[in-house]
């Protein structure tokens, strides 16, 4: 499976310049002051590098909610207990989740999957199953995953977006849902920055200053246990990673590969990201920062990347409730490009000299 995924990553190259250049040549004619529009203009350039076309279509969008469970729970580092994962899943199912809500506000479609929840969901219900283990390991004492789980897991991602492409998709968005997943996205991103676990380690569900302390010292025993290092980033996914990050590591993948975007949520999103791009750093081209999420540990990693987040709402509930919020600003910033007038189109005089 890993020259599997050589393949894929092959196929992945950095944004040609040149597509840029034309992109702002266009945005530069139209009838406003050059640069008036702010990042619209920026978001639209990107756009139009990724998808390579003068005048590229905006009409689908898709978030995929990967779900999974992680053994780390048992080590008391969530405020809420792992059964939550597989009633929130319900709940996606039932269009009752934050993230239904605000989809149907942006008109995003909404997919559930399951590659890793500790419980077993009826036949019949509109969920993805694609389940790689019934959650991980617990990394403070064994590594939450072999190699062939994680590689799995990520291919599990790679053929959501593959498939979203061939549904004519547009803009895609991994969103995640599992319980102690904060504690395995904080682990990578000490690995991947170098940044202590005491400076990117959050509150996650909301636990006390007592229980923080308690994460920092489990994620530092995991990470020392393991002897987890930044140089193989599969080998770091797999001893404290989880079967959604690794979803969505490959769902990016697959995204970029494809050219299309992605619009990243908050800080569990963004670790997913962080492997993609140590796996492949042109993907960091592909990648919109949707929004700053409350936990520290985002914004180390968005600086890591070199990601500008569109807006900070104070949020931090995940599920890619930020990312799709964020698909309305992309589309503000494509119908602009590809909707408004030139100066020459409305007979509007241009600026002197």
């Amino acid at each position: 499976m890993e020259h599997e995924l050589l393949q894929l990553t092959s196929q992945i190259s950095p944004l040609d310049l040149g597509w840029l250049a034309r992109a702002q040549e266009r945005l530069d004619s139209l009838t406003k002051p050059q640069g008036s529009l702010g990042r619209l203009e920026e978001l639209a350039a990107r756009y139009v590098a990724i998808r390579e076309e003068i005048f590229p279509r905006f009409e689908r969008k898709r978030v995929v909610v990967f779900a999974a469970d992680h053994g780390v729970v048992a080590e008391g580092v969530s405020a809420y207990p792992q059964e939550v994962t597989f009633q929130m899943v319900h709940n996606f199912l039932n269009g009752g989740a934050a993230i239904n809500v605000l989809a149907r506000l942006v008109g995003a479609g909404v997919e559930v999957v399951d590659v890793g929840v500790n419980h077993e969901f009826e036949p019949g219900m509109k969920l993805v199953s694609r389940k790689v283990a019934y959650g991980t390991r617990n990394m403070a004492k064994e590594p939450a995953m072999t190699r062939e789980e994680a590689l799995r897991a990520v291919w599990v991602g790679v053929e959501r977006a593959q498939e979203a492409v061939e549904d004519g998709v547009d803009v895609l968005a991994p969103g995640d849902m599992g319980i102690g997943n904060t504690t395995a996205a904080a682990a990578l991103t000490t690995v991947f920055t170098g940044r202590p676990a005491g400076a990117v380690t959050g509150r996650g569900t909301g636990v006390d200053d007592q229980t923080l302390s308690h994460k920092v010292a489990v994620i530092n025993r995991a990470i020392a246990l393991h002897k987890v290092t930044g140089d193989d980033p599969l080998g770091a996914l797999a001893a404290v990673g989880g079967l959604e990050i690794a979803a969505i590591t490959g769902f990016i993948l697959a995204a970029a590969a494809a050219r299309r975007p992605v619009v990243l949520d908050g800080f569990i999103a963004a670790a997913g990201a962080l492997v993609a791009v140590r796996l492949v750093p042109a993907v960091a081209d592909y990648l919109v920062a949707g929004h700053r999420s409350v936990e520290p540990g985002h914004q180390i990693i968005l600086d890591h990347l070199g990601l500008k987040p569109l807006f900070n709402l104070q949020m931090r509930l995940g599920e890619g409730t930020g990312a799709v919020l964020a698909m309305n600003l992309l589309e503000a910033g494509v119908r602009i490009y590809r909707e408004m007038a030139t100066f020459a189109e409305a007979g509007v005089a241009e600026k002197k000299g």
